[in-house]
């Protein structure tokens, strides 16, 4: 052990001056720090939502919506099938009621008939590659020949998860654009999502950016419908009135209920202006099975108005006055350049599959984050003087090597969360104390070995040895069981109890690496200029 290869001196220098590089921009004054390549003004720590202020939101999926979304899927396949039945089934009255995809045969002799055509629209509930799973649908016969369908509540559950998961990854493109890239967007239980942005002092801005489905379709304008009609609400099943975004533009408009096209064949999106009337827009471009569909639709209806519709509210409405087969248009609609910006940014995140409700909001103040930094500063403090003394008290020469190998350390904690992004909250304050308590359990399984074995008669050399040689194995199987805990702990924990998982992980890791490296290679070179008899220990 005391002739150290090469390699590992190389290895902890290089390991070390990555450290100071990453580290030193947190201590920087924010004028010298501006002056420095950007990659360098990015590396620094990000303060969580309880240190530096911010936004909370806990969001709930609108399971009620999912449900409905699927019955509506449901029911044009129960209309498919019974088309395909040889021979063909005729039905009546197919819609949505009451929570149940339902139909009534014509023939009521065709039930069984029915039956088994409909079999094959039902999706088992997590089938594995060797098949099996829970339906996910349960069908009824009803007298007159009525068929009903309805989503289990098995597969209405896996609804739910699968929603959230998508939720999450469109509520993090939807934010990252606006330059919060340290939020936090976790699950909370099957349906719910929490929303941490440090740093976002309008939780209302932040609510109107995540909260909003974004769901865009193109409907083409039913002109068959009398206006009066449409007003008492009589409106054939395949057509549907939606009201106007802007109310002046008129009450609201018939359109058919099936959308022609939807916005998630959008390629891109982004804000712009009218070249003739110079008013905000928002320009967006298909990709090209949507540039396709576009330009037929487009074709088929020249000198047909046809609807832009978010969220079941009319944009815009304006007649086709030529195909358009380039696959991109412009949507205006009143907008200012910040709504026409924030449209964009929504469409190029993609819509939500079910719109969200947000069961709590809150705001943090900075002066509670300020308060809770000097507090674990201060902690800090205390806790690595307290160690210092310690060590140097218990082990002399060997304690201020112990020492130097805890300042190293405490450097790649804060270089290793500045270089991957991660968020410094309360509990990683904690987390990053009870490191510094910890850091030097390994040198003191080394010293005390050495302890032990010089006590038994051996010289400086085999003693040194033997400490870093018999103590590997205790610290190895130390350290793996705190990272095993520590990994459990980010797995299934939320929000703060991550931070604290995320900080322990990093200390954990740099605590072997300085403990047993740093200490071997400062200990090493003191042997070979000293020489001792007997080691100061």
């Amino acid at each position: 052990m005391l002739k150290v290869a090469p390699w590992r001196i190389i290895l902890v220098a290089v390991v070390a001056a990555f450290g100071v590089l990453f580290a030193l921009p947190n201590v920087l004054p924010a004028n010298v720090l501006r002056t420095l390549p950007p990659w360098v003004q990015n590396a620094t720590l990000n303060l969580g939502l309880d240190l530096r202020g911010g936004s909370h939101l806990l969001l709930e999926i609108d399971t009620a919506t999912l449900e409905r979304q699927r019955l509506d899927q449901v029911l044009d396949q129960m209309r498919q099938a019974m088309r395909d039945a040889e021979p063909r089934i005729t039905i009546t009255g197919p819609g949505v009621v009451g929570g149940a995809a339902r139909i009534r045969l014509a023939n009521v002799d065709d039930a069984p008939r029915a039956m088994r055509a409909l079999q094959d629209i039902i999706n088992p509930i997590g089938a594995g590659t060797l098949g099996g799973g829970e339906p996910d649908l349960a069908f009824t016969e009803g007298e007159g020949g009525l068929i009903e369908a309805r989503v289990t509540p098995q597969a209405l559950d896996a609804l739910a998860r699968q929603a959230v998961q998508q939720s999450i990854e469109i509520i993090r493109r939807r934010v990252d654009p606006t330059g919060t890239s340290e939020v936090s967007i976790t699950r909370q239980g099957a349906d719910r999502i929490v929303v941490q942005a440090p740093g976002e002092s309008d939780p209302e801005s932040l609510r109107r950016r995540i909260g909003q489905t974004a769901r865009l379709t193109f409907h083409l304008v039913d002109q068959n419908v009398d206006p009066a009609d449409a007003a008492a609400g009589r409106v054939p099943p395949s057509a549907m009135v939606l009201p106007f975004a802007n109310p002046e533009q008129g009450g609201g408009i018939v359109v058919r209920r099936r959308p022609a096209l939807t916005g998630e064949l959008l390629n891109d999106a982004r804000p712009g202006f009218d070249p003739q009337t110079r008013e905000p827009v928002v320009n967006f471009r298909f990709n090209g099975q949507g540039a396709r569909i576009f330009g037929r639709l487009t074709t088929e209806n020249v000198g047909k108005p046809f609807a832009i519709v978010l969220d079941d509210r009319v944009l815009t409405a304006p007649n086709i006055r030529e195909p358009i087969l380039g696959g991109s248009g412009q949507i205006s609609g009143s907008f200012t350049a910040e709504s026409a910006n924030e449209l964009a940014v929504l469409l190029r995140a993609g819509a939500l599959p079910a719109p969200l409700t947000v069961i709590e909001q809150r705001s943090v103040g900075a002066e509670l984050g300020q308060d809770a930094i000097e507090a674990g500063s201060y902690a800090g403090i205390v806790a690595g003087i307290g160690v210092l003394v310690f060590m140097i008290l218990a082990y002399g020469l060997f304690g201020i090597i112990a020492c130097v190998s805890l300042i190293v350390n405490g450097v790649l904690i804060i270089a290793a969360m500045s270089m991957i992004g991660a968020a410094l909250t309360l509990p990683g304050i904690a987390g990053l104390i009870l490191t510094i308590a910890m850091a030097v359990d390994a040198n003191v399984l080394i010293y005390e070995r050495m302890r032990e074995e010089q006590a038994n008669g051996r010289g400086p050399a085999l003693a040194i040895d033997a400490g870093f040689s018999r103590a590997m194995v205790t610290i190895m199987d130390a350290n793996l069981t705190t990272i095993l805990a520590a990994l459990i702990l980010f797995q299934f924990g939320a929000g703060p109890v991550r931070g604290f998982a995320w900080t322990l992980s990093i200390g954990v890791i740099t605590s072997v690496f300085t403990a047993v490296l740093v200490t071997q290679i400062l200990i090493a070179w003191w042997f070979r200029a000293v020489r001792p008899k007997r080691l100061p220990i």
